[in-house]
Formats: structure tokens, C-alpha cells, sequence
């Protein structure tokens, strides 16, 4: 069966607009834009998502890249526009969080930007996943006219690319951690003639590799300075590995492919699995913890037991949209939780403590999160925390989102 890659075009690139045209509402404005042949409308909430009606495009299989050799898939497509092109500026590595209501419930899904930032577009591939509410909608179900809500970019799993530099990069991803990676990939060899950019891929399979073609076709223009090695679980393929990434996967690529190179960073992608004893096996070797950058795409750890006594309630005051309410709240439950049964709009995405988008800063009071693998011990100690996964423990807490 051929692959479909959808394409999602929440704002074309060559818009001439006509952005005069604005009306005023209490929640929202409203601009008109000549977008190629029909008017579109493009609703620009005030809070912290744009609402974009789409237009689609279905290109089969060679038409745009595909995001497997033999699964279907979805490529969205945003290209900053007008007053939303410094909103939605990105840094490679960084994600977009979609917002859509399925079946009366509200769906927030977290993808990484596989675009690089020289393309003037965000892209991002999902994956149907089985039971994934908005990856089966996204892959089987999303037609002409549908709207999703989309967050600007965040994230701190990141390569700011410079054409002064002259480094040597090594990642490591496995499964859909590739997306983030990509764009990286994309980002430095379009604009750092002078780097060397060095990727190990994990996969059950070729046919389960996201991107396979793309990043065939980036060795192929970019040999001196794009190396990649591909790793299966479930296929023996020649000039593959075979096998989960490992320490002998990495000591294969530090201390036999590429012994003679020093590298400057390391990206980490994928299960935390996989990133434990990359990362352990990386600074046993020798290399400094500030230079390995990891971001979570499933977490397969049990999350520890709190030491601390959750018992009783908290006054909590949340700063949120220059806004202040407080509430109180049981210290059992985590303080993102508390906040949205209290009808507040928090930026959240996973809820489990693997991206970022939770983001606060305590400026009174105290907390302690069930898991942490994103804060360093500075950033929690200046007060960060991931909402979703922290509990106060004091009588009175001051929670600012704002602030970050």
C-alpha cells in the first residue's frame, strides 16, 4: 500500500493579504486573507493558541516526502503570516501543540517541528498510533474546513544554528524522536557549512523509520557532512545495525566510525530508556552533562512515590494571562490539575512530564514534583516547575505562568 502524506496548509507561503480588513470581538479578531483562489478566514484568539481554518492538499507517495515507506501519515504545514510571523518563529527542536475538541472532550497534542528554520514553514509528521485519539482523527478523519488550534513554538530541547560555527554534533533518536532531530539535522547543514552533523536512528524496521527517504537523500547531498546509522530491532538489513541503541551502539559510533572526532553536543531523543544509558554511558566516557540535550518521547520509568506527606489543602494564587485567582486546592493533586478544574486556560500539553508546556515559576511558597528528567537543579532551584507533576507542600503557594 502506497503512503499518504496529507498536507495540511494552515497558512500558505506566497499570501498576498489584504489584512485590513479586521474586525474587532471580545475574544477574538478576525482577518480576511486572499489565499490563493477562496477567501480564508483566519480567527486569531487572544489566548495562547491561533485558531487556523485549513486548507488540504493530498499529494501520494513521491509528491512530498514521506514519513514511512509503509505507513500512513499526516504532514502539517504552517507558514507564518503577517502579525503571526514573529509568533510562530521557531528554534530547531522546539514543537507546536495542537488543540482540537473530539467527541466533546478537549484533545492537546504535543509534535516536534521537523522543518528547518531556513524552509519559512512549520511542519510536523504524525504517526498513527493504535488508540491515539488525534493521530488516528489526524490520519484517517481531518477533511477540508476542519480547525485546529495551534500554540506557538516552545520547548527547550534545541540547536540555535550559526554559520560561524565549526562543530561536530552527534544525536541519537529512536522512533518518532527523529522529528525534533530532523529539523536540527536540516537546520545546520543548510546553514553551518563548516559543522558535521552524525545521526544513529533506531527503528523496529526500515518500513517503520519516519523520514527514511528524506534522510537518505540528505546523506546523499550532504556526504561530508551528514553520517548516518540506522539500528533495527526487528530486521537484519545490510550497512544496518542490529538491535536496540545501546553502549555498544554508542561506543561503536565515539569509539570506532568516528574516534578521531570531538564532539561538541549531543541530542538525545526517544524513550527514556534509551536516553538513560545513552546519557550515562556518554558522561562515563568523558563528556560533560551541559553538552548532552535529551527530550523524552515516552516515559517507561515507574514515576517514584512522593517522600513528602501530601495531606491537606493549600491556598494557591495563579498568575496566568496578567490575571491573579486563587483557590484552594488538595496537595494530592498536582497543581495543573487543580488549575484546570478550576476553569482556567494553563498551558499544558502531555501531562506526564515530558515536554515543557506546563511550565511555572514558584514566587511563594514551596513544591515537589513527582518527576522531573527537563529542569536542571539551577532552574529548580530559581523556582521551576513542571505543574503537572508538582504538589505545594506549604499553606500558601503563588504559581506565576507568566513568568516564563
Amino acid at each position: 500500500m502506497k503512503t499518504i502524506s496529507i498536507l495540511v496548509i494552515l497558512a500558505l507561503f506566497a499570501i498576498t493579504t489584504n489584512a485590513q480588513e479586521e474586525k474587532s470581538y471580545k475574544t477574538e479578531k478576525v482577518w480576511r486573507v486572499n489565499f490563493l483562489n477562496p477567501a480564508l478566514e483566519l480567527e486569531l484568539p487572544t489566548g495562547n493558541y491561533s485558531t487556523f481554518s485549513a486548507a488540504f492538499g493530498i499529494g501520494y507517495g513521491g509528491g512530498y516526502p514521506d514519513l514511512t515507506s509503509g505507513a500512513n501519515g499526516i504532514i502539517y504545514i504552517i507558514a507564518p503570516f503577517v502579525d503571526l510571523q514573529q509568533k510562530f518563529c521557531f528554534i530547531p527542536g522546539q514543537y507546536i501543540t495542537i488543540k482540537k475538541e473530539l467527541d466533546g472532550l478537549e484533545i492537546r497534542r504535543a509534535y516536534s517541528i521537523c522543518s528547518s528554520k531556513e524552509s519559512n514553514a512549520i511542519r510536523i509528521g504524525v504517526k498513527a498510533v493504535e488508540r491515539g485519539t488525534f493521530s488516528v482523527f489526524a490520519t484517517t478523519e481531518l477533511k477540508v474546513g476542519d480547525v485546529l488550534e495551534v500554540s506557538p513554538p516552545e520547548g527547550r530541547f534545541i540547536l540555535i544554528p550559526n554559520t560561524e560555527n565549526h562543530k561536530n554534533y552527534l544525536a541519537f533518536a529512536a522512533g518518532s524522536g527523529i522529528t525534533p532531530v530532523l529539523s536540527m539535522i536540516k537546520s545546520v547543514l543548510e546553514s553551518e557549512s563548516k559543522s558535521n552533523f552524525v545521526l544513529v536512528y533506531g527503528n523496529k524496521s526500515p518500513d517503520e523509520a519516519m523520514f527514511k527517504k528524506e534522510i537518505d537523500t540528505l546523506r546523499s547531498k550532504y556526504h561530508d557532512q551528514f553520517s548516518v546509522y540506522y539500528t533495527y530491532t526487528k530486521a537484519n538489513e545490510e550497512d544496518a545495525l542490529f538491535g536496540r541503541i545501546d553502549k555498544s551502539t554508542v561506543n561503536y559510533v565515539v569509539k570506532n566510525k568516528h574516534k578521531e572526532v570531538q564532539f561538541d553536543d549531543f541530542f538525545l531523543c526517544g524513550p527514556e530508556e534509551m536516553i538513560n544509558i545513552v546519557k550515562a554511558d556518554l558522561l562515563d566516557k568523558g563528556f560533560s552533562k551541559e553538552n548532552i540535550h535529551l527530550e523524552l518521547f515516552s516515559s517507561t520509568v515507574d514515576v517514584p512515590k512522593n517522600e513528602e506527606k501530601l495531606e491537606g489543602e493549600t491556598l494557591v494564587t495563579i498568575l496566568l494571562d496578567d490575571e491573579e485567582i486563587s483557590f484552594s486546592m488538595d496537595r494530592e493533586k498536582s497543581i495543573l490539575e487543580a488549575t484546570l478544574a478550576k476553569g482556567l486556560d494553563a498551558p499544558y500539553s502531555c501531562q506526564g512530564g515530558i515536554c515543557s508546556s506546563c511550565l511555572a515559576q514558584i514566587k511563594d511558597g514551596k513544591a515537589v514534583m513527582d518527576k522531573n528528567t527537563i529542569l536542571t537543579d539551577e532552574e529548580v532551584e530559581d523556582g521551576l516547575i513542571l505543574t503537572c507533576q508538582a504538589h505545594p507542600i506549604t499553606d500558601k503557594i503563588t504559581i506565576d505562568y507568566d513568568a516564563v
